[in-house]
C-alpha cells in the first residue's frame, strides 16, 4: 500500500477533500441562515401569507445595543412600512403605481425604511451624531466657504421654496448632512446637502424639487434633533423628486 492509504481505495488526501467538502457546505448553510435576520420572512401580496424559503429563519438572536437596549433579530413583530400604490395590472407581481403625492406615497424611489425612531448617535463621546450648528456651537463655518444661512432655497422651476436658517451637521464625520430651510408659511423642513448645490453667493439650488414641493416635506418631531426614521423618509422624499417631482420626469426618455 501506498504511503496515507487507509485502505486500498481511501487515503489521507480523500478524507481531507471530503471534509472540507462537508465543512465548506456547512459554511454556506450558516451563512445563508444568518442572512436571513433581516428581512424575513419575505412579505407577499397575499394578505398573511410569507415566503421563507430554504432554509428557514434561524430562531431569534439578542443583540446588545451601545445605549444598552436590547434588539432581537430576526423581529417578526416589526412594524412593517406603508405605501398608497396599487398594481397596475391584476396578476401577481404587477408594478405598483403610486396613489396620491407619488413623493409621499412610499412606493418606488420614494419608498424608506422604518428604522429606528431614535437619533443617530455618537461613538466616542455621548450625544446625537446629526445636529444643527445652533447646537454644536464647537463647530463653525469655514471663512473661505461659501454661507448658505439667510440665502434663499430655490427649486427646479426657479421658484423659491424658503430661506436656509441653518445647517445640520455630522459631528462624527464633520460634513454638512441637511440645509434648515424656513418655508415661507412659519416650519422648517430639511433638505440633504447631496441633493443640493450652492453657487459662490451662497444660494442655494435644489433640481430634484420643485418650489412648492419644499412645503410638503416630512417634518420632525424636534426642533434640534432629527431620527434615522425622519432621515430616512426626509432623503426618500427629496430624492424621488428626481423622478416624481413632474409628470415629464416619470415618461420615458425615448
Amino acid at each position: 500500500m501506498q504511503t496515507g492509504a487507509i485502505t486500498g481505495y481511501i487515503d489521507v488526501a480523500q478524507i481531507a477533500l471530503y471534509t472540507f467538502w462537508l465543512f465548506f457546505a456547512g459554511l454556506i448553510f450558516y451563512l445563508r441562515t444568518e442572512d436571513k435576520r433581516e428581512g424575513y420572512p419575505l412579505i407577499t401580496e397575499r394578505e398573511g401569507h410569507f415566503l421563507q424559503g430554504f432554509p428557514v429563519a434561524p430562531s431569534p438572536k439578542t443583540f446588545l445595543l451601545p445605549n444598552g437596549t436590547t434588539v432581537f433579530a430576526p423581529r417578526i413583530d416589526l412594524p412593517q412600512p406603508t405605501f398608497d400604490a396599487q398594481p397596475v395590472a391584476g396578476f401577481p407581481g404587477a408594478p405598483m403605481h403610486p396613489i396620491g403625492n407619488p413623493m409621499l406615497s412610499g412606493a418606488g424611489p420614494s419608498a424608506s425604511a422604518l428604522r429606528a425612531d431614535t437619533p443617530d448617535q455618537m461613538q466616542e463621546v455621548p450625544g446625537n451624531r446629526v445636529v444643527p450648528l445652533r447646537v454644536a456651537t464647537d463647530h463653525f463655518l469655514d471663512d473661505e466657504s461659501p454661507d448658505p444661512r439667510g440665502k434663499e432655497a430655490i427649486g427646479a422651476d426657479g421658484v423659491v421654496g424658503g430661506i436656509v436658517s441653518d445647517l445640520w451637521i455630522d459631528r462624527a464625520e464633520t460634513v454638512i448632512r441637511y440645509l434648515e430651510v424656513t418655508l415661507a408659511a412659519g416650519p422648517s423642513v430639511l433638505v440633504p446637502m447631496p441633493l443640493a448645490n450652492v453657487d459662490a453667493t451662497g444660494t442655494v439650488f435644489v433640481v430634484s424639487v420643485l418650489g412648492s414641493q419644499f412645503a410638503d416635506a416630512p417634518n420632525i418631531a424636534s426642533p434640534d434633533q432629527v431620527t434615522l426614521r425622519e432621515e430616512d423618509r426626509i432623503q426618500a422624499y427629496f430624492a424621488s423628486g428626481h423622478l416624481y417631482a413632474e409628470p415629464s420626469r416619470v415618461e420615458p426618455w425615448l
